[in-house]
């Protein structure tokens, strides 16, 4: 039995990962999908001071009280951040880390030098997209049942973890085993930035020919990346 921890992304809460849980737990896996602070059911506590840093502190406390050894971790999105902060506190509760389609930013960098394109909703606190912009744009090309649940699902994302640069002082100076996928339907990060982090890491380089969503788009393949990548 291997344990999963898998981190979602902006806009997103744990429930991005049911169907690729389900499957981990089916082959007698121990799984955790934490929804972040201040995001999806938990969008009520949304307040200043929620970061990357404060999401990658949740996460490696929850490795320690529930403790958790030989984690495989898996990010998504700006998830991948948030997996790259718990790993810097917790590197000897993590065995492995997936990259899924991840934002990888080296120290004192920012999500908002690689994805810069405005949000349709955006304040002192929050940024995120709107209803339209979710079924038209970032699910695009997910089935009308699937893109309607996920859309219904979305919530606004903490705005200080867009455009607060990151701090890693040491998750890149470290060795990692680590699992590195780029959908290539998917215009953001970006084919450079992930090959960059695929490079900085020695890990191992995996596609898929979807989009930035790939927990929904094509289960199967990600779990076995998951797994076996």
């Amino acid at each position: 039995m291997t344990t999963f921890v898998l981190l979602h992304g902006a806009y997103q809460g744990g429930w991005i990962w049911r169907d690729i849980a389900a499957r981990l737990r089916a082959k007698g896996h121990l799984v955790y999908a934490p929804t972040l602070d201040g995001c999806g059911e938990r969008a009520h506590a949304l307040r200043p001071g929620i970061d990357t840093e404060t999401h990658g502190a949740e996460i490696a406390q929850l490795l320690f009280f529930e403790d958790l050894h030989d984690v495989v971790l898996v990010g998504t999105s700006n998830g991948g951040m948030v997996m790259a902060s718990a790993a810097e506190l917790a590197p000897d509760r993590v065995a492995r880390v997936v990259f899924a389609d991840a934002l990888a930013l080296m120290h004192g960098e920012k999500i908002r030098d690689i994805v810069k394109g405005p949000s349709k909703i955006e304040n002192d606190l929050a940024i995120g997209p709107d209803r339209t912009d979710l079924t038209e744009r970032l699910f695009k090309g997910l089935p009308a049942e699937t893109r309607a649940w996920a859309a219904d699902r979305c919530t606004l994302h903490p705005r200080a973890a867009f455009y607060q640069p990151v701090v890693l002082e040491s998750f890149w100076q470290r060795k990692w085993d680590a699992s590195v996928l780029y959908c290539t339907q998917a215009q953001n990060p970006g084919e450079a930035h992930i090959r960059r982090c695929c490079d900085a890491l020695g890990g191992r380089w995996h596609t898929l020919d979807t989009g930035h969503y790939p927990m929904l788009s094509m289960p199967d393949e990600l779990t076995e990346i998951i797994l076996n990548g």
